[in-house]
């Protein structure tokens, strides 16, 4: 997209009054996104956007602007402008004319922008009619809803490193709706990986859609959930909506360091039960918070948080690994060239453990199993959380029982992960947008079954003061 000559001019101005450190990162997205409303197409919309965004580190202090225009006048009149914040001896920038090599690479076997758009639509079409046949009287609404992103990148910094990356994301999105008696429920499925159109050969349209739509009708049949403490059983298909919630943002570095985790100071002492480690891994293949370099051209790895119970690393970008003297692990993500970079999760999971699903639902004598949960917000300051349920079943003597709507868990963070009694062999996957500070990034979450011992189900929870939550986008 850029010259080499011209980057480092921009990285010499934006660095020529002194500061620590510079960057620029330059990107160009082509998007496609596709909705299904009341059985027809109401949208196909395609674009693309080109822009960078140029930064600035002097001691505490964060300069930040973006353009549009991508010519040398342009950029070097944004780098003057971030390098007003600067203080110090100008500094001289070395360029590195060798790529820096990912440390994993992935595939693309079917590009999306390669794809036709009657394609595209046709997956929407078969969603959507197989969604309307679960139960044609009470599948009252239909949405789907398509998106794909090719994004190519470029980034550079005044330490000399040198990145080019291209990233390609697909996913599905359908919500059904079902009435009867004056009751309606949702359903909801997704799918989504860092791939091409070749998702769709291991996530058939149809399945997903039929799921989404027979969540929504059984829901109808459904008893309230009941209200009061109780063990909970949270299955491995619900996804790791639990540990990103309660455990993952309060272990983003910036928070740490400004004293809005409740996990700030605790690195080496016991946070969780022995039987959970939890993972934040940008580099598993197929996922959709996947990437091979971060939004700072740090190589993507797996970062082990908590060894068995212990709190062994945060998720650092480079300013907050700066604040440290250590390196950035690979985790400063961002929305677009137009957001600065800030430490995100990638692919946040609970290891699996050892024992047989089936046995801890078992060793319940009444409780609740989660197969599904909704949206979820989390107070990092103190760890407390509340999580819809969008799909749970009464547990009575080892044995799953009737299905119940309308549940919430409400409880505390570490407190949980302090409880958690059992950790299946399984392990289930979920994706989302990750909203944090105004920006959203795709993220996925897993975990496997596990038992814990009491939450509190049902009621309602005021959302927390201070949050960072899952969002979804049709």
């Amino acid at each position: 997209m850029l010259d080499k000559s011209t980057i480092k001019e921009v990285l010499d101005v934006a660095m020529a009054k002194g500061g620590d450190f510079a960057d620029i990162f330059i990107e160009e997205k082509k998007t496609t996104g596709i909705g299904c409303e009341a059985g027809k197409i109401e949208r196909i919309q395609s674009g693309m956007d080109m822009g960078a965004g140029i930064r600035v580190l002097s001691g505490d202090t964060t300069a930040y602007a973006y353009t549009n225009n991508l010519t040398r006048k342009g950029l070097v009149e944004v780098a003057r402008i971030v390098n007003h914040a600067a203080h110090g001896l100008k500094k001289e920038v070395s360029l590195n004319l060798t790529k820096v090599k990912p440390s994993v690479d992935f595939i693309y076997k079917e590009r999306p922008d390669e794809v036709s758009t009657e394609r595209k639509v046709a997956v929407v079409e078969a969603a959507d009619r197989t969604a309307r046949a679960v139960d044609s009287n009470q599948i009252k609404q239909v949405i789907v809803g398509y998106a794909d992103v090719v994004q190519k990148v470029v980034i550079a910094n005044s330490a000399g490193v040198f990145v080019e990356d291209e990233r390609i994301r697909t996913r599905l999105l359908v919500q059904a709706v079902a009435a009867a008696d004056g009751k309606i429920q949702t359903g909801y499925e997704a799918v989504g990986s860092l791939s091409g159109f070749e998702l769709f050969d291991r996530c058939h349209p149809e399945e997903v859609a039929e799921v989404a739509a027979r969540r929504s009708v059984q829901m109808l049949a459904a008893k309230p959930a009941p209200a009061g403490k109780m063990p909970v059983v949270m299955a491995g298909e619900a996804g790791g909506t639990m540990v990103h919630e309660a455990c993952g943002h309060g272990l983003e570095a910036d928070l740490v360091q400004k004293g809005l985790s409740v996990y700030a100071g605790k690195k080496d002492q016991e946070v969780a039960s022995p039987e959970v480690t939890v993972i934040d891994d940008a580099t598993i293949s197929d996922r959709y918070g996947s990437y091979r370099f971060d939004d700072e051209g740090t190589p993507a790895r797996k970062v082990e948080l908590i060894r068995k119970g212990m709190l062994t690393d945060y998720l650092y970008d480079r300013l907050t690994a700066m604040r440290e003297t250590n390196d950035s692990n690979g985790h400063g993500r961002r929305e677009s060239y137009q957001h600065k970079p800030i430490p995100r999760m990638s692919n946040t999971y609970i290891a699996p453990g050892k024992t047989d699903p089936d046995k801890i639902i078992g060793n319940i004598r009444e409780g609740l199993l989660v197969k599904k949960m909704g949206g979820g917000q989390v107070n990092t300051t103190t760890g407390d959380f509340v999580f819809e349920v969008t799909e749970g079943y009464l547990i009575k003597d080892g044995e799953t029982g009737p299905m119940v709507r309308g549940a919430t868990l409400t409880g505390n963070g570490p407190d949980v992960l302090r409880t958690v009694e059992a950790v299946g062999s399984d392990l289930g996957f979920t994706i989302g947008t990750c909203g944090k500070d105004g920006q959203g990034v795709p993220v996925s979450d897993a975990q496997p079954t596990i038992s814990i011992k009491q939450l509190i189900i049902g009621g309602t929870a005021h959302p927390p003061e201070r949050s960072a939550g899952r969002i979804i986008r049709l």
